[in-house]
């Protein structure tokens, strides 16, 4: 039986068809997901800097004694800050791109002064974060219905 050009049979069609399978994930739900998936990261470790509203002393010693940073009240404050409200604005899909780069800078910061660098937990977060500033919050999110509505 003689194949069509173009339309390869056995295992080379087999894995013609495999391949195309992710090609069918639309790219909202990879926009989506990249912003879910990344969020937790960083909203867990806010948290954990944090007592109500209120930055712990636990977390002002660590910038000062553990990263050697030069004012480590501030330093604390703005991470803190950044960690539980950045993270809630990639979910909700608002100031996304901002909020992406904001995140990226700071993972930036954490590779170079955290002891050990922790590379291979970061170019995950890199990947993640590029591909948000990249490609944009997607459909689902709020940016998009304050676009189309102010396009509109």
């Amino acid at each position: 039986m003689k194949q069509e050009i173009g339309n390869p049979g056995g295992l080379a069609g087999l894995l013609d068809r495999l391949y195309a399978i992710p090609a069918c994930v639309p790219d909202w739900f990879l926009q989506l997901f990249a912003r879910i998936a990344i969020a937790p990261v960083f909203f867990i470790s806010g948290r954990a800097k944090v007592t109500g509203f209120t930055v712990t002393d636990s977390t002002i010693f660590l910038f000062e004694h553990e990263f050697g940073l030069p004012m480590p009240v501030l330093a604390a404050h703005l991470a803190a800050l950044a960690e539980n409200v950045l993270p809630i604005l990639l979910v909700a899909g608002f100031a996304t791109r901002l909020s992406a780069l904001a995140l990226f800078v700071m993972t930036i910061v954490i590779q170079f002064i955290y002891p050990g660098g922790f590379w291979n937990h970061h170019s995950l977060w890199f990947f993640l974060l590029l591909f948000i500033m990249a490609r944009g919050p997607g459909c689902i999110s709020l940016d998009h219905l304050v676009a189309k509505r102010f396009r509109g």
